[in-house]
């Protein structure tokens, strides 16, 4: 006998919605990339093209994913059935930037091995005395590193000498080979902490939005208590008033740099988490008459907020560090993974106390990262259900499936924990997703959303669910504003671009180059191709298979000024 059906899952509680929701936006890039784009763009100036931005595009994106979601109760593929069936292709472009996204579980990896050495005493990348210390290292309290030499140093590069930290990082941790054609051989400490990270993740979605909704009381919220502990130490620290200066001191000049508006155009995509389908699939699992435009727009602020405050836990314990040193602040200032494992371990190093504060630091690092990549994670499960709903909505298929799917990504990954990773990491971080797909799709999800299933359309969905009808700048966004912005910062995205390099300058084989144009076109020659072959499948005449394929099957809200016309 077949079993029977299983109906699509909601959330139990409305909160286990936000917390997930709160989780999934408020990630790393709040952490080690909001702070860094601030100071290095004009300090407090740099809130302008953010706040900016934020506006015209941000929230727009935000409430409108989150309304597709919630309007249409399916995942990120299967929505624009019932809204835009050409646009489908920007659902399978967000599943191909996921894939590409769970590359950064090994983050969590690299934090993980971090907090186990935390417990040691002293922390080891603190000192020289250890076996993989070359004879060029010099300890964080040297008074000749701290005169001479900055924070980080170059991969590749001769120095004479180098960090304790920089040698933790590069020799010990990583093990970094002389290129990405030098695999090397594997790092079985990383291999275990990898397959932690993704047993945790397996085990935080495997019941769906069941489980999901219990784990996230712990994964979203324990990242504010430590964030505000550390905020609250680092700002007690000598020297931290230098490093809040150097974060927020303004230069109006700056906002003549067109760089700094597509840094801050690009970071507000990231850090709201856009075009990833997380937002909708989210979403999807509310109940139909949710507060969709109250949540998002409250979750907007949420995530805004916490990368300015994060700025303050991050700077304060820069300057501190700087002013221990006895060099200028700018000299030990870094973003992404050179913050999170070279240049905030050596703050917290010179900290009384350190095996605390750098255990809180780690612990921060991984909640964070969890959050965001077991809702990526969630994106694909949900996707490939709601896509085979009669196949996968029985029991134990989605266990399965995601079992599969997970052993899959581990063994796949298992390079990445070898000398030569980083590099592999370097190139699918850089080429895989980014901010020029993620713009394509914002811009795709738009004209669909907007022009296609029609704005005004949209705010009645909002309005049949919550009761309120959204401001009229909303609209104006979706049709106009946003696309606009969209299509000026992908033409602009290829017009500044620039090979990927190492930190030192390295230059990576031809056919690495070749490899990541293909990653990035991967996940955007896909909505055209969908377009096309949907038109080609489709009876009728060429404006007749438009139409069909412009408006959706069934239109689930009729506009109440249209009556019964």
């Amino acid at each position: 006998m077949e079993s029977k059906v299983e109906k699509r899952q909601h959330w139990s509680k409305k909160r286990e919605y936000i917390l997930a929701a709160a989780g999934n936006v408020v990630g790393l890039g709040n952490v080690w990339r909001f702070p860094y784009l601030c100071y290095k763009n004009g300090g407090g100036i740099f809130l302008l093209p953010y706040c900016f931005f934020a506006v015209l595009c941000g929230v727009p994106m935000f409430l409108l994913e989150t309304v597709i979601g919630q309007h249409t109760q399916e995942g990120a593929i299967t929505c624009w059935r019932k809204l835009c069936p050409l646009a489908q292709g920007a659902g399978y472009s967000i599943l191909i930037i996921q894939l590409y996204a769970a590359i950064y579980i090994i983050i969590l990896a690299w934090s993980l091995l971090y907090l186990i050495h935390c417990f040691r005493d002293p922390l080891p990348w603190a000192t020289c005395s250890n076996p993989w210390n070359t004879e060029s290292c010099v300890e964080l309290t040297s008074a000749n590193w701290t005169a001479q030499h900055s924070l980080t140093v170059n991969w590749t590069s001769g120095n004479l000498t180098t960090s304790s930290v920089s040698e933790f990082w590069e020799r010990e941790l990583l093990s970094i080979s002389g290129g990405i054609e030098e695999v090397g051989t594997v790092k079985w400490e990383l291999v275990l902490c990898l397959l932690v990270c993704w047993l945790t993740c397996y085990f935080s979605t495997w019941k769906g939005v069941h489980s999901t909704g219990k784990v996230v009381y712990f994964t979203a919220l324990f990242p504010y208590v430590m964030l505000a502990i550390l905020l609250v130490r680092g700002l007690t620290l000598p020297g931290a008033w230098q490093g809040v200066v150097y974060y927020l001191y303004p230069d109006p000049s700056r906002l003549a740099d067109l760089q700094v508006w597509m840094e801050a155009c690009a970071q507000v995509l990231f850090s709201y988490g856009v075009a990833s389908g997380t937002i909708i699939t989210l979403s999807s699992y509310n109940k139909i008459k949710n507060n969709c435009y109250r949540d998002s727009l409250w979750l907007c602020l949420l995530n805004s907020a916490t990368s300015f405050v994060a700025g303050f836990a991050v700077f304060s314990a820069l300057g501190f560090m700087a002013h221990k040193q006895g060099i200028p602040i700018h000299l030990v200032v870094d973003s992404g993974p050179d913050l999170a494992f070279i240049a905030f371990p050596q703050a917290v190093a010179m900290m009384p106390l350190p095996q605390v504060w750098a255990a809180c630091f780690f612990i921060m690092l991984l909640l964070l990262g969890l959050d965001t990549v077991f809702v990526g994670l969630e994106t694909i499960t949900a996707s490939v259900i709601d896509m085979f709903p009669r196949q996968m909505r029985r029991p134990w298929r989605r266990e399965v499936f995601l079992l599969l799917f997970c052993s899959a990504c581990f063994i796949t990954q298992i390079s990445l924990t070898s000398q030569g990773g980083i590099y592999q990491f370097q190139l699918v971080d850089y080429y895989g997703a980014n901010g020029a797909c993620i713009v394509f799709v914002c811009l795709v999800q738009c004209v669909a959303a907007g022009w296609a299933f029609g704005a005004e359309q949209m705010c009645d969905a909002v309005e049949e669910m919550t009761g309120h009808r959204p401001w009229f700048l909303f609209s104006l966004c979706w049709r106009y504003f946003t696309p606009l912005v969209c299509m000026i910062c992908f033409i602009c995205s290829f017009l500044d671009y620039q090979p990927l390099t190492t930190r030192g300058g390295h230059v990576y084989p031809h056919w690495v180059y070749y490899l990541g144009w293909a990653m990035s076109l991967s996940s955007v020659v896909v909505v055209p191709l969908w377009a096309i072959g949907k038109i080609w499948l489709t009876e009728g005449s060429f404006r007749e298979r438009l139409c069909v394929l412009w408006r959706p099957a069934r239109d689930p809200i009729v506009p109440k000024r249209m009556g019964n016309i």
